[in-house]
């Protein structure tokens, strides 16, 4: 389905929600904090929070449409990006915690998808005028993924040594940082708008296996790392529904 308005992103992410929580899939922990974000990027929208807010409209949109493709093409087992097919693989993965689940997403689509959207919808030129926007929307996925964390630590206390261990940058020890990604986002989104599409097809590939060997990176994050981890997945909760629940809706106060 081709979305028309960021309500039609909204519905489309329940949708998923739905179907990853009768399912048990996994896929449903990053479809949910997803629909989070886009919530909250509606939000600011109608607040005046981005110096241009149809255009952030837009970028949303075209934004959400890779996600909601690859999602489509890879459960009916048709082609998606080497990056989405490594992130959507990983769901039936049981040794990797939520907060690796949420950053396996979160990588593929800032660094991927936020890079050719923003390339998209302000070609040229006008690239430069995004950066300030660009820049925002990444600055709500990175308070959402804290907000979730703290959720996550309050039901599962082993969290907090990830934590501790990280000294308060916990994704850092999971080789993946948010400010880094959309740094390079930002660089990949500028190199985009300057070249024909025969070149953009060649940088695109590259990006996507750049970006399949993070994810990877982030399943596996080395041997101290990944002894820590399977503590912390020890005592994880294995109701998929209930955490896909709990990601959706838990407000930390």
């Amino acid at each position: 389905m081709q979305i028309q308005t960021i309500q039609d992103v909204i519905n489309q992410l329940t949708e998923i929600e739905q179907q990853c929580t009768a399912s048990k899939s996994k896929a449903g922990y990053f479809a949910a904090l997803y629909k989070r974000m886009t919530v909250a990027v509606t939000e600011n929208i109608n607040a005046n929070n981005f110096e241009d807010g149809p255009r952030m409209e837009k970028l949303d949109m075209i934004f959400a449409q890779r996600y909601l493709n690859a999602y489509a093409a890879y459960y009916s087992k048709a082609v998606c990006s080497s990056s989405w097919k490594e992130a959507f693989d990983s769901c039936a993965e049981d040794s990797l915690i939520v907060l690796q689940h949420l950053l396996i997403g979160i990588n593929t689509h800032i660094n991927l998808d936020l890079a050719i959207a923003a390339a998209e919808v302000a070609p040229g030129n006008s690239i430069h005028a995004l950066k300030t926007d660009f820049y925002r929307i990444n600055n709500l996925i990175s308070s959402l993924v804290d907000d979730i964390q703290e959720c996550l630590c309050e039901v599962w206390f082993p969290m907090r040594f990830l934590m501790k261990v990280a000294n308060g940058k916990q994704m850092a020890v999971l080789n993946f940082s948010i400010d880094k990604a959309r740094d390079a986002s930002w660089a990949n989104a500028l190199l985009l708008t300057g070249i024909n599409d025969e070149q953009k097809n060649v940088l695109i590939n590259q990006i996507d296996a750049t970006v399949s060997l993070i994810g990877r990176k982030i399943q596996s994050p080395g041997a101290l790392t990944e002894l820590l981890l399977k503590t912390i997945r020890a005592a994880e909760y294995d109701d998929v529904a209930r955490t896909i629940k709990l990601i959706d809706t838990t407000v930390v106060n």
